[in-house]
């Protein structure tokens, strides 16, 4: 046998031999003992459940506030877009204007001089 199988058997073996030298030594009747358990297995259960379902919840909650992130991104990268579009705009108006201006003075110039 490989030592895994091996470890598992003794693991396995030794589970069942504590449990039934528990079981011989309690001092109470089995009876009590099977209800111990069963309320104790209950109460994790239901400990178990609960957690589960504040799980869900929070899962929910991230999921909304990462939703609500994206929402934010992707608005502040459109505002971005028409910032960039306004601010060339702009430039374009300038360049425009001085382009205006350097040809009128031209002009001027070959007027003055005719």
């Amino acid at each position: 046998m490989s030592k895994s199988k091996d470890f598992t058997l003794g693991l396995i073996s030794g589970a069942l031999v504590g449990s039934v030298v528990a079981l011989l030594y309690a001092p109470d009747k089995g009876s009590n003992t099977r209800d111990v358990i069963s309320y104790r297995l209950s109460s994790y259960l239901d400990e178990l459940t609960h957690l589960i379902d504040r799980l869900s919840e929070e899962k929910e909650a991230i999921s909304e506030a990462k939703r609500q992130g994206d929402q934010v991104v992707e608005d502040a990268r459109h505002r971005a877009e028409d910032l960039i579009k306004e601010a060339e705009d702009l430039l374009d108006t300038i360049d425009d204007s001085k382009g205006g201006k350097e040809n009128n003075s031209t002009q001027q110039k070959a007027d003055k001089s005719s």
